[in-house]
């Protein structure tokens, strides 16, 4: 009950991102129970993420607003404890952008909330396309706006967590360029800056099928993602 109560006061806003909630003494005379249920109140959020519990002389605990990226860490942990194979979680993803393109070719706001957003994506790669290592965070720029334009919260909320679990994992390019020092070759990066820049046309000219079908196209490419016969285990990354 004392973990609820305060819950909602973060995830409500009543405490601010950063600040701290009241001492255990005042939390104790509030809630008119011992500092033992106080304490572990204070575990259940801490193991949540919505505190981080000080000790010693300047303790206290510091409150943090719910934030996306634990969504993917919650989703990569359930995945990782049952033994799910990254195959099964770039599949998942491979379905789930095509609905995002669909979906922001559709928006009648699309030219000034979610175009020109791709298009600077797409001519920041042009620039590094002979640099993978500068290229390839924009070439996931591009998905991450791809996924926030869709407009709506939980898609972007749900798809947003899983594609950055992809990300860390091995097999993916986020993770091969930037930790194994491995890399598309030009052509591949080529081919994939087409891919986007078609993505954004459809998206420009409303044609939600269109969208789609690139977007699948291009997530299905096996230059981008060989499929193993034993695809590794997800791993959570934090």
């Amino acid at each position: 009950m004392i973990a609820g109560r305060l819950r909602e006061r973060i995830v409500d806003g009543a405490i601010a991102d950063g600040g701290e909630l009241p001492p255990l003494d005042q939390l104790v005379q509030e809630f008119g129970v011992s500092p033992p249920s106080i304490r572990e109140a204070l575990r259940i959020l801490e193991n949540e993420r919505l505190i981080t519990v000080r000790r010693g002389k300047v303790g206290g605990a510091v409150v943090h607003r719910p934030r996306a990226d634990a969504v993917g860490y919650s989703i990569g942990l359930v995945l990782q404890s049952e033994r799910v194979r990254t195959s099964d979680l770039r599949a998942a993803l491979a379905e789930l952008e095509p609905v995002c393109a669909a979906l922001c070719a559709q928006r009648p706001d699309r030219q000034r909330s979610v175009v020109p957003k791709l298009h600077a994506a797409c001519e920041r790669m042009a620039d590094a396309i002979d640099d993978p290592k500068a290229m390839e965070p924009w070439s996931r720029q591009f998905h991450a706006e791809l996924i926030e334009g869709s407009g709506n919260r939980t898609i972007v909320l749900v798809v947003g967590a899983i594609e950055r679990l992809w990300a860390g994992q091995r097999e993916a390019w986020t993770h091969r360029v930037a930790v194994a020092d491995e890399s598309p070759d030009v052509e591949l990066r080529k081919q994939g800056l087409l891919a986007h820049r078609r993505i954004t046309a459809a998206i420009d000219e409303g044609d939600a099928d269109t969208a789609d079908r690139l977007v699948r196209e291009h997530m299905h490419d096996p230059r981008i993602y060989a499929a193993r016969r034993r695809a590794p285990v997800i791993r959570a990354t934090p």
